[in-house]
């Protein structure tokens, strides 16, 4: 499966922005998915990951209640909203796919996912 992902950008401390991830080349609905996040000279870090069928979702602790990780598998597109960003938020975004069965969990751990996105540079300003 291809992935692209949308929607970084510049925004100030305590706005909002909706990161898209479309998918393509195979079932969408086949795949968990995750979003991650880097800053250059650190490791990637998980953000959030959401079930094949989007009932389970995990959220990385810093970002509970701000971020809303979904999916439209009729569309083929992931999404994750972002309110009430902060500097510490400024990173590369990263949506990514893992195959999994339908009953399973969506993994946190980079290393269990197959297909990633390009990445899509989000930058808070204080």
């Amino acid at each position: 499966v291809q992935l692209q992902a949308s929607g970084g950008g510049l925004v100030q401390a305590g706005g909002s922005l909706r990161l898209s991830c479309a998918a393509s080349g195979r079932t969408f609905s086949g795949y968990a998915m995750g979003w991650f996040r880097q800053v250059p000279g650190k490791e990637r870090e998980f953000v959030a990951a959401i079930s094949r069928g989007g009932g389970t979702t995990y959220y990385e602790d810093s970002v509970k209640g701000r971020f809303a990780i979904s999916r439209d598998n009729a569309k083929s597109t992931g999404y994750l909203e972002m309110n009430n960003l902060k500097p510490e938020d400024t990173a590369i975004y990263y949506c990514a796919a893992d195959r999994i069965i339908m009953t399973a969990v969506p993994s946190r751990v980079p290393e269990h996912y197959d297909y990633w996105g390009q990445g899509t540079l989000v930058t808070v300003s204080s």
